[in-house]
């Protein structure tokens, strides 16, 4: 009983020391609707206590974690039939590139087919709060020039603290490896720390800039998506057109910047074993000793004991400073929840180019908006997983 109060204390330190860095951050601290912010965090411990704690919540994600892992099982029709017994892990082990991006190829292709048959469209009038960062820019496009600033970051801050579907099954097929049950808790974990992220986002978005405008879009919009495929095999192939771009560029970024912290670990090493440094701590002297080390103090607030914060300090540093996967690359060697979401400015920006000055200006509040966001799932999830 006490230990439990305990936590339940520190988790409430732990939100309020988050909120505190993000009010600081705020553009007009005076503007702040603490109503709002109220309202969302409570809202944010309701759906985490649904999925954590009340039975029938824990049995629909358990169901949604088979289910996004049952569908991507079949991309290995298509794997073996491309690359035949290369996808046999027990002769070939795990290997990324045969395992991991012909998932996301795949995931895209579903999902140009599903948004060509409205599938899509009517689970986003249903979910809106629990829209993928991919999608929702185009869901949105035709309002984002009109947008206030605290909508657009809203929008940002969303894309950030959110998974989108392609990169979804990518994580469960790199967190999950070959065994399907792991894939299964993985993906259940991971959709449920993106609908925990929703509430979290707003809340986030609202604190760094006040909403002091009136929206265009306040209760009055139906959502419309432009269709751009004539037919459902023009929509699959499409989608894995998109797909294969998506998964080219994360094996790109993967490779590139795996070689780059080995690059710069090495002489961070030689420095260490040199000055005797590295036997001092009792740890080699890389980029990932030094993120763990200065970021162990924030990890540690929302809520991983302190005897492992070094270890999650470190991942937090790769998420935000180099790249989210190489992050869930080291994730996948130790193993989960504040580590999620993408930058998406880009593809917004090219959506409305008009806006890419506010886009801009609002960069690094969006990265710090979406990382606050995350750690504030972590921090709840945190807690009410002690008493699951």
């Amino acid at each position: 009983m006490v230990e439990g109060l305990g936590r339940i204390g520190f988790g409430l330190f732990g939100l309020a020391v988050l909120i505190g860095i993000t009010w600081l951050f705020s553009n007009n601290k005076r503007a702040v609707d603490w109503k709002l912010v109220a309202t969302g965090i409570t809202l944010q411990i309701a759906f985490a206590a649904l999925v954590i704690l009340v039975p029938g919540g824990r049995d629909v994600f358990d169901a949604l974690g088979h289910g996004f892992v049952k569908v991507l099982s079949f991309v290995n029709e298509g794997s073996g039939f491309i690359f035949g017994s290369l996808m046999d892990t027990k002769n070939y082990g795990f290997i990324f590139a045969f395992q991991v991006l012909p998932t996301i190829i795949f995931f895209s292709a579903l999902m140009g087919v599903m948004y060509h048959l409205n599938i899509m469209q009517a689970i986003v009038r249903v979910m809106a709060w629990a829209i993928t960062k991919t999608e929702a820019p185009l869901t949105v496009r035709p309002y984002i020039a009109k947008m206030t600033q605290s909508e657009l970051l809203t929008m940002m801050i969303g894309g950030m603290a959110h998974i989108a579907g392609g990169v979804l099954a990518a994580y469960v097929g790199m967190l999950g490896g070959g065994d399907p049950v792991q894939q299964a808790f993985y993906a259940k974990h991971l959709l449920a720390a993106s609908i925990m992220a929703a509430p979290a986002t707003l809340v986030v978005a609202k604190l760094l800039i006040p909403e002091t405008g009136t929206p265009l879009t306040r209760g009055t919009v139906k959502m419309e998506v432009e269709k751009t495929s004539s037919n459902i095999i023009d929509a699959a192939a499409a989608g894995a057109g998109d797909g294969l771009k998506l998964a080219l560029n994360i094996g790109a970024m993967l490779l590139a910047f795996i070689a780059l912290i080995a690059l710069l670990n090495a002489p961070l090493t030689w420095l260490g074993d040199v000055t005797g440094l590295a036997a001092a701590i009792g740890k080699p002297t890389n980029l990932s000793t030094i993120f763990g080390y200065v970021l162990a103090p924030i990890a540690w607030v929302i809520g991983t004991p302190w005897a492992d914060a070094t270890t999650v300090g470190s991942l937090i540093g790769q998420k935000v400073v180099i790249n989210e996967f190489v992050a869930y690359t080291e994730l996948s060697q130790i193993v989960n929840g504040q580590v999620a979401g993408v930058s998406l400015s880009a593809a917004i920006g090219g959506l409305a180019p008009e806006r890419r000055h506010d886009l801009a200006k609002f960069g690094l509040r969006a990265v710090l908006g979406g990382t606050i966001a995350t750690f504030m799932t972590a921090t709840i999830a945190g807690v009410l997983t002690h008493f699951s």
